[in-house]
């Protein structure tokens, strides 16, 4: 929009455009949603290829591999003794962060052929070629970043390697890939969110009355009515982000995100904990761990639990609340949220939910209940 007077409220204006545009894609029939999801697959695919291409080819000269693979620059604000046992540990939210979403293929089973099978490939695909892939692209950002001032001064941001290595053309070509990168990402997530709600509402989890219009299917059999709320609830949670310092910083919806890695993460190990707990009694699909779950399961459950303890630490000094520095603007809030998440999620069960949300409801027994065979989802399970 060109206007830094009110940078904040404009941002705030092409975030919701953006995700009407999302919402539009999300309640058409579910071919459209398929050919987006097709495009973005072949998207990052080139895109990525391309940027690495680019990096490794455009900079006239590269970092050496001593420099990438043993400098340590420490900008957090703390000592350097605490290199290794905190700020590195801190540098996880990087790969927390980036390697998540994999949980759509579980989210979309239900309009996916032999799901049995292809849903739990195709989470751990979509990790190990996120990890693999991930990590080839930050060795040539890493590599690109050859002007190190400009990257500090700039407190880490990304583009500041790209237009110092590349020059304005070929920075504004990356983030353009980038750019489109995240909007076929931006529709995925709605698409899973409103699946996951669709498929909760179906089970009863939101009550009867509120349960009984998620859970309703327009004539292209799409969840529209759990579309349209994940939407709303997407533009609620992102208001605070018109609220910012001097300095156009939005540090009150960051306060409001920071339970966002936490709480996925916690998401994900609930059912790993649970059937690592159950043992052999529990009933494994046609795809499955064997043996391995015990030491995999185990493994994953001190993770989760390690990294949500350092993510809910202060990333630096000045969110050190003893300390003379200290700022709210700086206070890591994960540890608030997650307490107020988890108290509310307490609260809404003890109250409500656990009289009426027994677990999945079979479409048998919604058939039964109703009289016919209803269109319960976007496809038939």
């Amino acid at each position: 929009f060109g206007d830094s007077t009110h940078i904040l409220a404009e941002v705030f204006l092409l975030f919701a455009l953006i995700l009407l545009l999302h919402t539009a894609v999300n309640i058409r029939r579910t071919h459209l949603l398929s050919l987006v999801n097709s495009v973005s697959v072949w998207w990052h695919v080139l895109g990525v290829a391309a940027i690495v291409l680019v990096l490794i080819v455009v900079p006239d000269t590269h970092q050496s591999f001593d420099f990438v693979f043993t400098e340590r620059i420490n900008n957090s604000g703390f000592s350097d003794g605490m290199y290794w046992f905190y700020v590195l540990p801190l540098g996880f939210l990087l790969t927390q962060y980036t390697i998540t979403g994999f949980d759509a293929s579980a989210h979309i089973s239900e309009e996916t052929h032999d799901a049995s099978t292809a849903a739990a490939k195709g989470v751990w695909r979509s990790i190990f070629y996120s990890a693999l892939i991930g990590w080839i692209v930050l060795l040539a950002i890493t590599f690109a970043a050859t002007d190190v001032n400009a990257v500090n001064e700039a407190a880490g941001f990304s583009p500041s390697i790209f237009e110092s290595a590349l020059g304005a053309g070929w920075a504004k070509f990356i983030l353009i890939i980038s750019v489109v990168g995240q909007l076929f990402c931006g529709a995925a997530c709605l698409t899973s969110a409103s699946r996951m709600c669709y498929a909760f509402s179906r089970d009863k989890g939101f009550g009867h009355r509120a349960s009984g219009v998620l859970s309703r299917v327009n004539k292209d059999r799409v969840p529209i009515y759990a579309v349209l709320a994940m939407a709303a609830a997407a533009l609620v949670i992102t208001l605070p982000a018109l609220k910012g310092n001097g300095e156009d910083v939005p540090f009150a919806f960051f306060a409001v995100v920071s339970i966002t890695v936490i709480g996925l993460y916690i998401a994900y190990v609930i059912p790993i904990f649970l059937r690592w707990r159950k043992g052999d009694e529990f009933e494994v699909g046609p795809w499955n761990n064997g043996r391995k779950y015990k030491w995999m399961n185990a493994f994953s459950t001190f993770w989760v639990g390690l990294i949500t303890i350092i993510f809910c630490l202060p990333f630096t000094p000045a969110a050190v609340p003893w300390n003379d520095e200290f700022t709210w603007e700086s206070f890591n809030y994960a540890p608030l949220m997650v307490g107020v998440v988890i108290l509310l999620a307490a609260i809404t069960w003890f109250a409500s939910a656990r009289k009426h949300f027994t677990g999945q409801v079979r479409e048998i027994e919604i058939e039964k209940e109703i009289g016919e065979e209803p269109a319960v989802g976007p496809s038939r399970p």
